[in-house]
C-alpha cells in the first residue's frame, strides 16, 4: 500500500500478526480481522460499539458471527423457519443508507487444506442469505478477503467460479465504494 488511502482498507496478513512500522491504514492479524477495528483506524470515520459511523453520521453496523440473528429476530424473522442450520459468517456488516448487508468471510493459506472447498460454496451460502434477508427487502454481497496463496494458477478456476456466480473476492483489500462507504459519500 502507498500511503493512506481513505477509500480503501488495506488487510495486512503477516505471518505471526506483527505489523511493519509503515502500515498506516490496516490491522495486521494472523486468521482474520475485525472489520470495526478497521473503520476505528481509517480516516473519517469511527466506532461506537458495533455501530459505525462516518463523519459523525451513523452508516452502517457490524452483524457478525450470532449478532445476524439477533437483528433479524428483533426485525421479525426466525431463522428456524427459513434455514435448517444456521450460518455464522466471519464478519457482516448492514449498510443503513444501502439497504444492504455485506457477508465478509476471511481466509488465508498456507499449505493445502479445506479452506480450498469452502471457497466454492459462496454460492449455496448468498442464497441462504438471500433467503433469510429477502423476507426484509435486504440485498445480500458475499465476499472473500483472500491472501497471496489463493493467487496461485491451480485457483484460477474456483476465482472465475466465484465471480461468475455474482460473489467477489479481494486480495488482502476491501474498497471502501464496494460497502457503498467511499470518503465521498
Amino acid at each position: 500500500m502507498r500511503g493512506a488511502n481513505p477509500t480503501r482498507w488495506s488487510l495486512f496478513m503477516i505471518k505471526g500478526g506483527v505489523g511493519g512500522g509503515n502500515t498506516q491504514v490496516g490491522l495486521a492479524f494472523e486468521s482474520r480481522v475485525s472489520l470495526l477495528s478497521v473503520f476505528s483506524r481509517t480516516q473519517g470515520f469511527t466506532v461506537k460499539g458495533d455501530s459505525v459511523f462516518h463523519n459523525g453520521k451513523k452508516v452502517a453496523v457490524s452483524l457478525g458471527k450470532n449478532k445476524i440473528y439477533q437483528f433479524l429476530g428483533e426485525r421479525g424473522v426466525d431463522y428456524k423457519t427459513v434455514l435448517s442450520k444456521k450460518l455464522l459468517p466471519d464478519e457482516a456488516l448492514y449498510v443503513h443508507g444501502q439497504h444492504k448487508i455485506f457477508i465478509v468471510e476471511i481466509k488465508f493459506q498456507e499449505t493445502p487444506g479445506s479452506v480450498d472447498e469452502k471457497l466454492q460454496t459462496c454460492d449455496f451460502k448468498k442464497q441462504q442469505y438471500i433467503k433469510l434477508f429477502g423476507q426484509l427487502d435486504i440485498e445480500v454481497e458475499y465476499i472473500y478477503i483472500l491472501n497471496e496463496w489463493f493467487k496461485k494458477p491451480e485457483y484460477r478456476d474456483v476465482l472465475e467460479y466465484i465471480s461468475q456466480v455474482g460473489c467477489h473476492y479481494y486480495f488482502h483489500t476491501l474498497p471502501l465504494d464496494m460497502l457503498g462507504l467511499s470518503s465521498g459519500k
